[in-house]
């Protein structure tokens, strides 16, 4: 698809050229489009993006085709920085998109702080134009700048044809553009075992070591809860609903939730769902990151999910 993408650019006579005097258009090569480091990046951009709008119900399946409008980027914003702006949350019309990706744009520069605009290799028309080289790049600029911990594949490089237009004509340059650095190969092994969730590494231990970690884990929770009158006997069920979630944290964490932020005996799943959404953002107030938990997980009694949040809780406290 990405190789039609380019033909379009090159073959067809649809451009209007006087539009692009004095710019220069880069184009990646049909070669690069199909280097497996290259789709890979792709593959681990869209699966971030996927992961990080899952609470939103939002899909991304193409770079291309599903960013141009602004309504992915804004989630991604609001998500990833707390940042929600005053646009139209479907522009359905060319213009509405590009104004809505002028004040999304303006605003992503802003957060991440790149002080030299050399380093800025995205604009509105860009972007709206389903420009992969731009797009990947604001993409793996977010990714550096609000999730530097997770991992890009390194070194990906694409050859692309550089376009400058004039009045006397149209001259072209190949180049080689870097989309993400290298990495010392042994430095990111380590990386990744560093990376990977403590409560994943434990699940590929045997059976007797996860009980015990269990087991310390429910300790730890009913010592702070005993002070309450509660026992948790079942973590899995017992956290479901998202209520003792919310009071162990109020516990550990010196604060109040008001009863009336939350439900104390809910009855629906949608309530429970509210709780435990609630509980998963004071946890990231708190600033504890806890990696791929969705508020529903800890509904549908996911073990590992549950333990996720109980560990991260287990971690910073333990001691006190």
């Amino acid at each position: 698809m990405e190789a039609a993408v380019f033909q379009y650019h090159k073959e067809d006579d649809t451009v209007d050229v006087e539009s692009f005097q004095g710019e220069k258009q880069k184009l990646i090569q049909p070669a690069s489009l199909k280097d497996p480091k290259f789709e890979k990046l792709k593959e681990a951009l869209v699966c971030w993006i996927n992961s990080t709008l899952k609470p939103d119900h939002i899909v991304v399946q193409s770079l291309e085709e599903d960013l141009y409008d602004g309504l992915v980027l804004h989630h991604l914003l609001s998500r990833l920085a707390g940042v929600h702006l005053s646009v139209e949350d479907m522009a359905l019309t060319s213009p509405a998109q590009i104004r809505k990706l002028g004040v999304i744009l303006e605003e992503l520069d802003k957060r991440l702080s790149l002080q030299d605009s050399s380093q800025i290799k995205w604009n509105v028309k860009l972007i709206h134009n389903k420009d992969l080289l731009a797009t990947t790049h604001l993409l793996v600029a977010m990714v550096r700048s609000f999730q530097p911990e997770l991992g890009l594949p390194p070194n990906v490089k694409v050859e692309v044809i550089v376009l400058e237009v004039s009045r006397g004509g149209i001259k072209s340059d190949e180049q080689t553009e870097v989309l993400t650095e290298e990495r010392d190969a042994g430095s990111d092994s380590l990386n990744k075992i560093e990376m990977e969730d403590p409560i994943d590494q434990l699940m590929k231990l045997d059976g007797h070591k996860v009980n015990m970690v269990k087991k310390a884990i429910l300790h730890f929770v009913n010592q702070n809860m005993s002070t309450m009158g509660l026992e948790v006997a079942d973590m899995d069920k017992q956290f479901a609903d998202g209520v003792i979630l919310l009071l162990l944290l109020g516990q550990l964490e010196g604060f109040f939730i008001p009863l009336y932020d939350f439900h104390l005996t809910p009855v629906s799943p949608s309530e429970m769902l509210h709780n435990v959404t609630l509980a998963l953002d004071l946890l990231k107030d708190a600033g504890l990151q806890v990696a791929s938990v969705d508020p529903q997980d800890i509904v549908s009694q996911d073990n590992i999910a549950t333990l996720k949040v109980l560990y991260a809780l287990f971690k910073k406290h333990k001691g006190k």
